[in-house]
């Protein structure tokens, strides 16, 4: 089969403010290429400030979600154009797996098949992740020489418990969906038929929260990992203060539906967003 054509190498549809986001190259298990890299950030540009899109999910065509990098077209090929070659490559990964983990709408991954290696990168980038218990994950580098880069040795070391990254780095032995749960990569691992519809389900209930509060959430989310706490404490403080600034209302209006309207307790649900001053 040859090659796709760079603008088919991402396919989504836009189904009830939720984009499900797919790797399109399932002749290839999803591996991601350069065309694939500079696809994806097309996509994600157009769908990020998108009215119509309250959720991104991203996940694979076919039997995989991704398989990694191609190591023919990421690797051999742009190692023979020279560094140039290799940093171009690198930046055109690197830049939309970056931008996902900052992005202004909450992104799941649904792990719906292989996932090795580089694909560690944006399994890591979305806010939640749930996969087909029978997925494969894994980081084969070791099996063939490399080490596990791309940020797939970071993403192992904080989503994992430390003995049980090592093991998983050092041996390239695969997890399957469950362990994978059990080991921290995912949230929770289910029978394949019923992955889309949990999804979903998650989905739907993001999109009845604030989505001003749950950029700031997610934002505080990843940076307090690498403070202090006084440094945590002062920085929550400033992001409730640009919160207030850009979305005053909501904090108003969750507490006037809680004290005076009584329709909700904050520990059992949330207040309704639809009843905000715009």
């Amino acid at each position: 089969m040859t090659d796709r054509p760079e603008e088919e190498t991402v396919a989504y549809e836009v189904v009830d403010r939720v984009a499900w986001v797919k790797f399109n190259r399932p002749e290839k298990r999803n591996c991601m290429s350069p065309k694939l890299n500079r696809q994806m950030l097309r996509v994600l540009d157009k769908l990020e400030f998108d009215d119509n899109v309250g959720v991104l999910v991203l996940t694979g065509e076919g039997t995989a979600w991704s398989a990694g990098m191609d190591l023919k077209e990421y690797f051999r090929e742009t190692e023979a154009q020279g560094l140039a070659g290799t940093r171009g490559a690198q930046r055109e990964a690197y830049t939309w797996w970056k931008r996902l983990r900052w992005y202004q709408k909450p992104t799941i991954a649904m792990v719906n098949g292989w996932c090795f290696g580089g694909g560690y990168g944006p399994l890591y980038a979305c806010d939640l992740a749930y996969a087909d218990e029978e997925a494969q994950f894994g980081l084969s580098e070791v099996n063939w020489g490399i080490l596990p880069g791309g940020g797939a040795t970071k993403v192992a070391f904080e989503l994992m418990p430390f003995r049980k990254a090592m093991y998983h780095a050092m041996l390239g032995e695969n997890l399957t969906g469950r362990e994978a749960a059990e080991a921290g990569l995912v949230n929770e691992a289910l029978p394949a038929d019923k992955l889309k519809a949990r999804v979903a389900e998650v989905a739907k209930k993001l999109l009845e929260k604030n989505p001003w509060t749950l950029k700031a959430t997610k934002d505080a989310m990843r940076r307090v990992g690498e403070m202090t706490y006084e440094n945590a404490e002062d920085y929550l403080i400033r992001a409730q203060e640009a919160l207030n600034y850009f979305d005053g209302e909501a904090r108003k209006e969750g507490m006037k539906q809680f004290l005076d309207d009584k329709t909700y307790k904050p520990g059992l649900g949330s207040y309704d967003t639809s009843k905000q001053k715009k």
